[in-house]
């Protein structure tokens, strides 16, 4: 073996060693990105994309070639190891990678625009994490309007230190938001309780439940009440699981309001 000294950079992720923690960025990944863009001018947004917008397969025109767009796409999933600010973005913009239209490449360049704004932008790792992990869960109300599955997404916290984001569109039509958040606090729970592993096998002793918060107020009650309700036999595995998860101390669930 080689030593190659410290870490400064790996796979197109930058590391930067601080007295107090380490910063991880993607900042040259992110300007070669834009460099092969095709962008002419430089303009930049301040938000990667309108927020409640909902797009559609059928929007605008097709794209004659579409390889361009793909590749923007792809490049941007990438991108998202350490830019959580476009996971949604990227989430919604790689469903249309089979037929993008004239809409949908507007709303990537758009999301280009506001990258070349933040280039600069890295996740930051404190030295002095209390290695106590948080959680928060959501879900959305019938966002797609294709086929109106709901979006799962969740953050996990180490102490001020994100380690793990997801947005993923849930593979079965809910019939109410309480269901999707359920849905959503139970694939949130799996991840906790892995980490919660990862953590013991790295000699890290976990004694407190992992606090779990979620803005569902009518999800939370389901989930820490063992009464079986006629509404949710349809959902009985994912109440089982997270209300287990309760029982054992592995997390414990808060609530928190939609608006801060």
């Amino acid at each position: 073996m080689t030593d190659l000294g410290p870490l400064h950079y790996f796979l197109g992720i930058e590391i930067t060693s601080h007295p107090d923690g380490f910063r991880l960025s993607q900042q040259r990944y992110t300007l070669n990105l834009l460099a092969h863009s095709g962008l002419t001018d430089t303009r930049t947004a301040a938000t990667p994309m309108e927020l409640y917008l909902q797009l559609q397969a059928i929007d605008g025109t097709p794209l004659s070639d579409p390889s361009r767009y793909r590749y923007l796409v792809g490049g941007l999933i990438y991108l998202v190891v350490t830019r959580l600010d476009i996971s949604h973005v990227v989430h919604i913009l790689s469903q249309f990678v089979g037929s993008p239209t004239s809409v949908h490449y507007a709303h990537l360049l758009q999301a280009l625009c506001y990258l070349r704004g933040t280039t600069s932008r890295s996740l930051f790792y404190s030295r002095q994490s209390s290695l106590q992990l948080q959680a928060y869960s959501d879900a959305t109300w019938a966002s797609d309007p294709d086929d109106r599955h709901f979006v799962s997404g969740y953050y996990i916290f180490l102490s001020s230190s994100l380690v793990v984001w997801k947005t993923k569109r849930q593979t079965i039509v809910a019939r109410s938001s309480v269901e999707a958040e359920l849905r959503a606090l139970a694939t949130t729970t799996q991840e906790i309780i892995w980490l919660r592993w990862l953590l013991q096998d790295l000699g890290v002793h976990i004694a407190s439940p992992t606090p779990l918060h979620c803005d569902s107020s009518g999800a939370l009650q389901i989930a820490t009440d063992p009464v079986k309700h006629e509404l949710t036999k349809h959902i009985g595995i994912d109440a089982h699981f997270t209300r287990c998860s309760v029982h054992h101390w592995m997390i414990s669930l808060y609530f928190i309001p939609f608006e801060l």
